[in-house]
């Protein structure tokens, strides 16, 4: 009997995959399969005919095709990232495109490395973007209208071999195919991202240490107008990964990369530093700093003296005072204010416990810290919006007091104006808010933060088109990790009545959080407005099955809107789509 022969060709493989697509069904999940079979139907399988390919199968959310050239088929997958980036779908692919040889099976099925390489390049390319195996780029490099990034090698999942990577970029001027997620372009004036500082103190609880050295590093360059600095949501997300400083400064939109390290050994420290020029690698200053742990603050600024002079930035004498004024704190306050620092943002009901509490020992030695006062006024004001706290007056009044006890010892503290703030939001005093906001982004002019809070102020005060360009800001100041505004962004939106961009928003955000109760409410109003009444009765089910004691009368006393029109606008969509009356 003779064996059959198996049948093998080469062929460009291109598979496509829709991001955050598990997320997206569970948020809208009608709205969602629809939105992709028509994408299917509509760009992808009309680019599959334009360029000669063969739709091999397609998935839930994704879809597997073969061509006969490489050119072919990062042609089309150009065109299909184009067309969805020109507004014809709200989802979001990646494709990967690889040149290998596959086995052919009875039914037309393709199999092999050739096919699977594909699929493990586009699970790791940029949402939006198309990324390439070598051998595709060997064989369209200069044959086509498009740019190539050199991603290096990748260490891709199931595959033995490293494979070597390139990013597609597309267009006259190499414009980045994934706009959606596309890269800053770089400033007019020097742009720097401060990564975290890598803790070599041999003690993983020291870790809380390293990341607060780097941040208040970060926080004193953000005060200098002279400078773009990323926040540190964007930057700190390379937290343990080893990256190409050229590929952080691209995504990140910066100039000039900072990182270091730290080691902690008794009541010494250590502090390494390196600037890189990310364009091309390049070292432009490197320095050692070491001293007592009651010399912090020194070191910390000398690191960031020494930076400003490297990339030729003159400040004022006024400006000098400002960014390095005298700091006072002994080694224990900070601490604890880094310990209570690093348990605010988990963002719970224990975690603001525990973190109060630091607060308040480091406060216990030193009355004066400006940082803890500022956090601690945040603190609080959370709890007592939240209802974790019974005395919802006198706690709103503690808040109060933090940001007036740190203004007293430092003017010009932007953190403080932006507690007072946002004290003052919550307690529906628009104006005091609106002011405060308004200081701290003067004072703080690179605080993605700052723009953040005075784009929720004006929001909640009516001004949506302000709190839209403000969170524009915010987010080109933190590209990475913008949950936050993007929220917020999508509730200006609604209320600017552009409610595909608030439905497309939201649902971006849910795909990473998928029970954001914010994001969630401004979906199903988006939904509802849209006249997709189903899937938002859906989404409000939902909701209830997470908070079974959620009404729309205790959500509307949760939202500080100043005008009731307002309130009125975003909620009774909510109560229309099935979500209780109650209190």
């Amino acid at each position: 009997m003779t064996e059959q022969r198996v049948q093998r060709r080469l062929a460009a493989i291109l598979a496509a995959d829709v991001v955050g697509y598990s997320a997206l069904m569970q948020c809208a999940e009608e709205a969602t399969y629809a939105e992709f079979e028509r994408l299917k139907r509509e760009v992808i399988e009309p680019g599959l005919s334009r360029h000669d390919g063969r739709l091999i199968k397609t998935t839930g959310d994704g879809a597997l095709a073969e061509f006969a050239s490489p050119s072919a088929a990062v042609r089309c997958a150009v065109e299909v990232q184009e067309s969805i980036a020109s507004g014809r779908s709200s989802l979001t692919l990646r494709i990967g495109v690889n040149l290998g040889e596959v086995i052919v099976g009875a039914d037309g099925d393709l199999f092999g490395d050739g096919i699977n390489i594909a699929v493990r390049l586009e699970g790791v390319a940029n949402p939006g973007g198309i990324l390439i195996s070598e051998k595709v780029y060997s064989e369209v490099e200069g044959k086509l209208d498009i740019g190539f990034e050199d991603r290096g090698e990748q260490q891709l999942k199931n595959i033995s071999k490293s494979v070597r990577a390139y990013a597609v970029r597309s267009g006259a001027h190499s414009a980045p195919i994934d706009r959606l997620s596309a890269a800053p372009p770089l400033p007019d004036k020097p742009s720097i991202a401060v990564l975290p500082f890598q803790n070599m103190s041999g003690d993983p609880e020291q870790e809380y240490f390293a990341d607060g050295i780097a941040e208040d590093v970060l926080t004193t360059l953000s005060k200098i107008p002279e400078l773009l600095v990323i926040a540190r949501h964007s930057s700190f997300v390379f937290k343990g990964q080893v990256r190409d400083i050229r590929e952080i400064g691209r995504t990140l939109g910066v100039r000039y990369v900072l990182e270091g390290s730290v080691r902690k050994a008794g009541n010494r420290v250590r502090l390494a530093a390196q600037l890189i020029d990310s364009l091309n690698g390049s070292h432009v200053w490197a320095d050692r700093f070491e001293g007592d742990l009651d010399d912090v603050f020194e070191l910390q600024d000398r690191i960031t003296q020494d930076i400003v002079a490297a990339l030729e930035v003159r400040l004022t004498f006024g400006e000098q005072m400002r960014v390095w004024r005298k700091r006072s704190g002994s080694p224990l306050v900070y601490e604890h204010f880094l310990k209570g620092r690093s348990l605010y943002v988990n963002f719970a009901k224990h975690t603001h416990a525990q973190a109060r509490s630091e607060l308040e020992r480091a406060l216990a030695i030193n009355p004066a810290y400006t940082p803890a006062l500022s956090l601690l006024g945040f603190a609080l004001t959370d709890q007592a919006r939240f209802g974790w706290e019974k005395d919802e007056a006198t706690t709103y009044e503690a808040a109060l007091e933090c940001a007036a006890r740190a203004l007293a010892v430092d003017p010009n503290s932007d953190e403080a104006y932006v507690t007072l703030g946002y004290t003052r939001l919550y307690q529906r005093r628009h104006d005091d808010a609106l002011a405060a906001g308004e200081k701290a982004i003067a004072l703080s002019p690179n605080n993605a933060g700052a723009y953040h809070m005075a784009a929720l102020f004006h929001s909640y005060d009516g001004n949506f088109r302000k709190a839209a360009q403000y969170e524009e800001q915010a987010q080109r100041l933190s590209p990475l990790r913008r949950n936050e505004s993007m929220v917020d962004a999508a509730r200006a939106k609604f209320h600017l009545g552009d409610l595909v961009a608030a439905r497309d928003i939201a649902s971006r955000v849910l795909a990473e959080k998928p029970r954001w109760l914010t994001a969630q409410s401004i979906l199903v109003a988006a939904l509802w407005n849209l006249g997709n009444e189903d899937e938002a009765r859906i989404m409000i089910r939902k909701m209830l099955a997470n908070h079974p004691n959620l009404t729309a009368g205790r959500w509307a006393q949760r939202l500080p809107y100043r005008h009731q029109k307002d309130l009125d606008a975003f909620v009774t969509p909510l109560r229309l789509a099935g979500l209780p009356e109650g209190e």
